[in-house]
């Protein structure tokens, strides 16, 4: 065998080789292109919606005397609201009305989850007594309706790093607003009616509504506008869990 074909054939090998490897490479980087992200987890604090074209009504301090009249209004469109309640605040939630107005809201479809014990400003209490102010509210719950709420909202929307950490232990996200009506401050009906026209003319994706269903002017006229105002405008009225596409129970 020549020196010259020798030298030829491994040249011919040295250059089967490259490209071999060349192909290869670029397979992986074709390959690593069509890997998908992991979607990052939702975040602890909750503070709007997340599917477009969605409005989650909320309501806290209950269970109130109005509350089945929320559910009736929504219920007459098709759409579901968030109550976010109290063990023992206007109320106790074991007396025969309050227990009735728990089931009748859950047994209706709407979404039940906590709001403390006491309505306490969690961020003055010791990680005991925050834990106190969970549990009971938890466990009545599971008592009344055998469920365990994967969300809770703070009293007053204050929350601290303590308060975090002890809704993570319990498997809860905290859930906020990014529209506050203003009832529970004094506003005039007329008043949370005009910031509800003033957000839904912005024409924002979603909307996560804050009111208070212990208020009468709030359940028969706020509501009743708000339904109207944002069904015109395209939106579905849904639950918090809805809104975010996740479980509304553990």
């Amino acid at each position: 065998m020549s020196i010259v074909f020798q030298f030829r054939r491994k040249n011919v090998f040295r250059f089967a080789f490259l490209v071999a490897m060349t192909l290869l490479a670029t397979a992986s980087v074709s390959s690593a292109r069509v890997v998908k992200k992991k979607s990052s987890p939702p975040p602890q604090v909750i503070t709007s919606c997340i599917k477009r074209k969605t409005v989650a009504l909320t309501f806290d301090d209950g269970p109130a005397q109005f509350a089945t009249d929320v559910a009736d209004a929504l219920d007459a469109v098709g759409g579901k609201g968030t109550f976010f309640l109290n063990g023992n605040n206007h109320v106790n939630i074991f007396e025969p009305k309050a227990r009735n107005t728990t089931k009748y809201l859950f047994d209706h479809g709407h979404q039940i989850a906590s709001h403390t014990w006491t309505h306490p400003n969690l961020n003055t209490l010791t990680r005991k007594q925050i834990v106190s102010e969970f549990k009971k509210n938890d466990d009545a719950l599971y008592e009344i309706l055998k469920i365990r709420s994967a969300f809770m909202r703070p009293p007053f929307g204050e929350y601290n790093d303590l308060v975090l950490s002890v809704a993570r232990e319990r498997g809860q996200r905290l859930v906020m607003w990014d529209l506050d009506t203003r009832d529970a401050l004094g506003a005039k009906a007329e008043d949370s009616m005009k910031a509800i026209d003033n957000f839904a003319e912005k024409r924002p994706k979603n909307m996560l509504i804050l009111m208070h269903d212990i208020i009468e002017p709030t359940v028969h006229r706020v509501v009743p506008h708000a339904i109207k105002v944002l069904s015109k405008a395209g939106y579905r009225l849904v639950t918090v869990a809805e809104c975010l596409g996740l479980p509304a129970y553990q």
